[in-house]
């Protein structure tokens, strides 16, 4: 227990500072990147709007929850349905706080090629949606204002109203009240950051901390090797990753875990990429809103890309002779250990005060 609980410490150490670091970018991106914004650019069917969407989902910090309305709220602005599956896809996938946390656990190599793969995911679900559309029904025509506000309180799982990063405050004319105004936002944007997302991930993240604390401690290496690099073992993580409701920063601490215990690079990148993307509630939401075929193409459009990602990714990892195992040590202890420690110290804090909201929310019930 004591090995266990020093691989848990090393991991939530090195995991801190950069979590809290892309949680403040979170806030940031939520303060000002409003849904009005993206769905001007987003309304046609055609490969821009879904690259676009794409694009614009990446950085943002919003789990397989919260996309949910944020992805429905864009489609009812006139998002296309191939932006709005391209949108739904990229944005749990990654984030700018997952990407912060894959270079602390994973090496600057998965923490480049896995925003890669997650906007090559989202572009193909969008394209194959484009192009294998389900004629308009009327639960796929656009709705009125009342319903949409109706649906937006209905679909949304998460405790926050603020999931859907639309809501944004109007800057006031004069300008210390403009001042004020963006003082506000930027404070809104990080109460939902601090909050409302780590909320929605705390639980996953010690999860995951925990599972990859016990991988390093107690699983041999050869009980993962032995699936090999290849389609078998991406297989598995696929099979693995599917029906676990789980974000793209909590899944991280699991992938680092397995990367320790020697399961290819390939087949972990796929296994962070089914997680986060595929659940029953996402799937019930885009038939729903987007028709039965939505669904199919959603699910090739991951699955496909996850797996040719996977067989490029362990490639490129032979080709340019990457030592994976290297750029996981070298990826410990970048930072002055003040900051480590102190980071730790405010991560704690938080997940604390999670722990007691949920206990007050159970005890309400």
């Amino acid at each position: 227990m004591m090995l266990l609980a020093e691989h848990f410490f090393d991991l939530f150490l090195d995991a801190a500072p950069w979590l809290l670091g892309g949680l403040v970018i979170a806030g940031l991106i939520h303060s000002f990147v409003g849904t009005e914004t993206l769905a001007k650019h987003l309304g046609q069917d055609n490969l821009a709007s879904t690259v676009k969407a794409a694009l614009f989902g990446a950085p943002l910090p919003l789990c397989s929850c919260s996309v949910i309305p944020a992805a429905m709220s864009l489609k009812r602005n006139g998002a296309s349905k191939s932006a709005t599956v391209s949108f739904l896809v990229s944005t749990p996938e990654t984030g700018a706080d997952s990407i912060a946390v894959s270079y602390a656990l994973l090496g600057p190599f998965m923490a480049i090629i896995r925003p890669i793969a997650a906007v090559l995911s989202a572009i193909s679900a969008g394209l194959l949606t484009q192009y294998f559309k389900d004629a308009p029904t009327p639960e796929t025509e656009p709705k009125t204002a009342s319903e949409q506000a109706s649906t937006k309180e209905t679909t949304s799982c998460c405790a926050s109203k603020s999931c859907s990063s639309g809501s944004q405050t109007k800057e006031a004319a004069n300008p210390q009240e403009n001042q004020s105004s963006l003082f506000q936002r930027f404070m809104t944007g990080q109460r939902y950051a601090f909050v409302d997302i780590f909320n929605d991930m705390a639980g996953w993240l010690l999860v995951g901390l925990l599972l990859a604390a016990a991988t390093l401690t107690w699983v041999p290496e050869q009980f993962l090797t032995q699936w090999g690099d290849g389609f078998t073992a991406m297989l598995v993580m696929a099979l693995v990753g599917i029906p676990m409701y789980i974000c793209a920063t909590a899944s991280t601490p699991i992938a680092a875990g397995l990367l320790l215990s020697g399961l290819s690079p390939g087949a972990v990148l796929v296994f962070m990429l089914a997680g986060p993307a595929t659940n029953m509630a996402t799937l019930g939401i885009i038939k729903r809103e987007l028709g039965g075929r939505a669904v199919v193409t959603y699910l090739t459009g991951v699955l496909s890309v996850a797996f040719l990602s996977g067989f490029a990714t362990n490639a490129l990892v032979h080709y340019f002779n990457i030592d994976i195992q290297a750029q996981l040590a070298a990826s410990e202890n970048l930072l002055p250990e003040w900051l480590m420690l102190g980071s730790a110290m405010i991560l704690a804090a938080l997940i604390i005060y999670y722990g007691k909201t949920r206990l007050r929310k159970q005890a309400v019930i």
